[in-house]
């Protein structure tokens, strides 16, 4: 009787611990999650590249990130095991390898959900989202819990869609998460507005602005009536100018991130805008002071002078590009990066050094307009006028033309900053319209540029002999050509 009493006890402890005790017996059970990692156990990316854990600077292996599915929250405290697979995913035809690099200030997050084995990609650039998502080949979340506010849509990949891994980039010294990952093929979409207006038509007015520039360029320095001082000026402002189309260019087409330095291309773009602008202030210091001295008869030649005044442009162009390299590599506390999915991320320069150029360029524009307005009034003053004033006149005219022009270029290209799509189409607009009038004020409004033209190459732009309508000093350079 004792015994039977002893064992039922036993029995009801034994089943009340079991019913007790089971959560905390799940809970340590270790899950076992399969996990497609890229290289070796002991590698790891360095610059698309496997390499052992030993030949880096690393200690660690690439570790997963976790994060929780809603539906699944009876895994939370469920140690996880990972299993891992090495290889790169299989795609079908009808795929295309993405690629995504995660890091800490950068747009993309990596991590694995619980406890399916997917790979979750946060992102929060969604130029592809649409179509990847009309494709159907993984899912699409859109997330409005206020933990992931700032993270607009996901999706996931099943295990065999991704790889993943610790990558180095050496040329930045940044360490991220890796994935590789199969998307649908991504159609070109020519009804897109964007799409149209930033890989299409921008690049397209780039190579025109391009040719237009460089013909300006060849005319001012091709003819010999053209090749005094202002016209060297016009010169240099022309080739600074195609230089920076040529570096705006670079930066169009972001799919070709991981061959190209974003970086080098800002600098170059906004310094030889600015060295552009420092041309524009050369011209017109250089028409103030002839306006300005009583005696214009001066024994300093074109040449000399223009060795003077690229000193002055050169120079301050210079000491603009380091302050602003200063600022960026010393003060920035915030370095912008660009990239996060089809390319490695890479530095660009800051707000901190765009406001160097900024700040120069203003002053730039300030002392322009205490030139303009200096100028007119000694203008007004002025009776009756000599050869070289009136050849400084339409030269003061071609000036003003230029610097109006390129301000209101410069305007629609700080407002770009706003990331409206709406002001960058505008400045897309402005920047070809801006070649368009330098190539109409320093060539096609120009009557004795046309004269020359015409009477040097005899083209389309070739005048009669009659010198009605030209200006004293075109006449007087016209008749002087000895035709």
């Amino acid at each position: 009787m004792h015994l039977a009493t002893a064992l039922l006890f036993v029995s009801f402890l034994a089943s009340h611990s079991r019913f007790a005790g089971g959560n905390t017996n799940t809970n340590e059970k270790s899950i076992t999650i399969k996990i497609a990692k890229c290289c070796e156990l002991n590698e790891l990316l360095l610059d698309d590249t496997c390499t052992p854990l030993s030949d880096t600077n690393e200690t660690k292996p690439w570790q997963p990130e976790y994060t929780q599915d809603k539906d699944s929250n009876i895994y939370l405290k469920t140690p996880v095991t990972p299993d891992y697979r090495i290889g790169l995913p299989r795609c079908l035809s009808n795929e295309q390898q993405w690629h995504v690099y995660y890091y800490p200030s950068g747009p993309d997050r990596l991590a694995i959900i619980l406890p399916s084995g997917k790979l979750r990609h946060y992102a929060d650039n969604e130029e592809i989202s649409e179509d990847n998502e009309e494709a159907g080949a993984f899912e699409s979340i859109r997330i409005h819990d206020e933990e992931d506010q700032t993270k607009s849509i996901h999706y996931d990949y099943s295990f065999g869609q991704y790889c993943a891994d610790k990558a180095i980039l050496s040329s930045n010294n940044l360490v991220a998460t890796y994935a590789m990952i199969c998307v649908p093929e991504v159609s070109v979409q020519w009804t897109d507005t964007n799409f149209v207006m930033t890989h299409a038509i921008d690049p397209t007015f780039h190579g025109i602005n391009i040719m237009i520039y460089l013909i300006v360029a060849i005319v001012y320095f091709a003819l010999p009536q053209l090749r005094d001082l202002f016209g060297n000026m016009i010169t240099s402002m022309a080739l600074c100018l195609i230089v920076n189309q040529c570096a705006r260019t670079v930066k169009l087409f972001s799919e070709l991130g991981n061959h190209i330095s974003f970086m080098v291309a800002d600098t170059v773009a906004y310094t030889s805008l600015l060295a552009a602008f420092f041309w524009i202030n050369a011209m017109g210091y250089y028409i103030w002071k002839t306006f300005s001295s009583r005696n214009v008869f001066l024994h300093t030649t074109d040449r000399k002078k223009y060795c003077y005044y690229s000193a002055y442009v050169w120079g301050a162009t210079i000491s603009s590009f380091a302050l602003a390299i200063f600022a960026h590599f010393i003060l920035e506390t915030d370095k912008p990066t660009i990239g996060g999915t089809l390319y490695p991320a890479q530095e660009t320069i800051g707000w901190l050094s765009f406001s160097v150029y900024y700040m120069s360029m203003a002053l730039i524009i300030m002392i322009n307009f205490t030139f303009i307005f200096t100028t007119a009034n000694k203008m007004k003053r002025m009776r009756p006028y000599g050869r070289i004033h009136h050849k400084m006149k339409y030269n003061f005219r071609i000036f003003v033309y230029l610097f109006a022009t390129m301000n209101i270029s410069l305007i629609t290209l700080l407002l770009t900053g706003l990331k409206y799509e709406a002001f960058v189409y505008l400045h897309i607009i402005a920047n070809f319209l801006q070649a368009c009038f330098i190539v109409y004020i320093c060539i096609c409004s120009q009557k004795r540029v046309k004269f020359l033209l015409g009477k040097t190459y005899n083209c389309c732009c070739n005048v009669d002999d009659n010198f009605e309508g030209f200006d004293w000093g075109e006449e007087m350079t016209a008749i002087n050509a000895g035709y």
